[in-house]
């Protein structure tokens, strides 16, 4: 991650956190949010998200005030939201996203910062027109398959860099999610600790995997754990159906339609979640609960860098060529979720 070396600390007084875009994203920005409030103790700390990432940062500690953008709404609605804040003296894009570089650098605030991916050069030239200051993110999805060797700095430490942007030098590296105590006590209620948790996600479903091997991989499990749970949204609740139909063992408990809090505290009581690459992954980390994640084979070096599960104890696998076996695969994520389920080991990449 490149920064300006001429970073001078300020003392500001109003600080705005704009991301506006995944959820998973939202939990690993959850450090560099937490080391603005450690680095400016005094100030008022305002995150601006969307109706559909708000519960991430409901009840986070760090904000003094959270901005919801409705479903929805335009680039110019949201500047109009954006502007009866009133003045900010740091508005800071966490997200290297046109939209959010767009409205911290129109926000009028008296610095405004940001990152932008080294070869997205339209996103560069924004960058300079309208922000104070920016990072260039090394991370690009040709040149970490070309030069595997050189890392891939993780999602986290590349938001983290503008804190240090800003002037900041109290880091921490920890997420942060926090969950009500009614999310808290449906999921002690419901999932017994320690069971498996396998959250539905399109990338099950696609065809470089599919419901059969799915359908496969859940028998299997049902086979092996007493407790086993299957957790899906709207998305994804037809495959539920068309899976439900063939695994009717008394151990395996279908979730449909959590909301977030409650999807994560269900989380929260598992010894392994097992999830293809997408939020769930960044959502079981920040909940202490050991991961094992499938990526796609396309781009495999930079997400499984990039977006891998936080610290904490994970398998990192990945789907075999098209047309490939899935039959390697399932035995990998079977012997990795006992692995970690049992000794919450890190067990080995595949």
């Amino acid at each position: 991650m490149a920064l300006n070396p001429n970073v001078a600390a300020m003392d500001y007084e109003r600080i705005l956190l704009i991301r506006t875009d995944r959820v998973g994203d939202i939990v690993l920005s959850t450090p560099a949010i937490a080391s603005f409030r450690r680095s400016w103790p005094h100030a008022h700390l305002t995150g601006l998200v969307t109706e559909y990432t708000e519960p991430v940062l409901r009840h986070n500690p760090d904000l003094n005030s959270l901005v919801v953008l409705p479903k929805n709404i335009s680039r110019a609605g949201a500047l109009r939201q954006l502007k009866s804040l009133g003045t900010m003296d740091l508005a800071v894009a966490l997200a290297p996203r046109t939209d959010d570089l767009y409205l911290a650098g129109l926000s009028g605030a008296r610095k405004r910062i940001g990152y932008v991916y080294r070869r997205r050069y339209l996103s560069r030239a924004l960058a300079r027109m309208i922000l104070s200051d920016f990072c260039l993110s090394t991370a690009d999805p040709g040149l970490a398959d070309r030069y595997p060797d050189e890392p891939v700095l993780h999602e986290v430490r590349q938001v983290l860099a503008l804190v240090t942007l800003a002037g900041g030098t109290r880091l921490t590296e920890e997420l942060v999610l926090r969950i009500g105590d009614d999310d808290r006590a449906y999921a002690q209620a419901t999932v017994p600790s320690g069971a498996v948790i396998v959250p539905l996600a399109p990338r099950w479903i696609a065809p470089n995997f599919g419901v059969d091997a799915l359908r496969t991989l859940l028998a299997r499990l049902v086979r092996e754990h007493n407790d086993v749970f299957v957790t899906f949204g709207s998305e994804t609740a037809a495959a539920a159906t068309t899976l439900r139909e063939g695994l009717s063992a008394k151990n395996i408990t279908w979730l449909g339609d959590l909301p977030l809090l409650r999807w994560a505290a269900v989380m929260g009581q598992a010894g392994v979640v097992i999830t293809v690459d997408t939020g769930a992954t960044h959502i079981a980390a920040a909940m202490k609960v050991p991961v094992v994640v499938i990526f796609e084979r396309e781009y495999y070096q930079l997400c499984s860098h990039e977006w891998s599960p936080w610290r904490v104890p994970s398998a990192l696998l990945c789907k075999p060529p098209a047309g490939g076996d899935l039959s390697p695969l399932i035995e990998d994520v079977l012997s990795a979720a006992e692995t970690l389920r049992d000794n919450g080991a890190v067990a080995a990449s595949s």
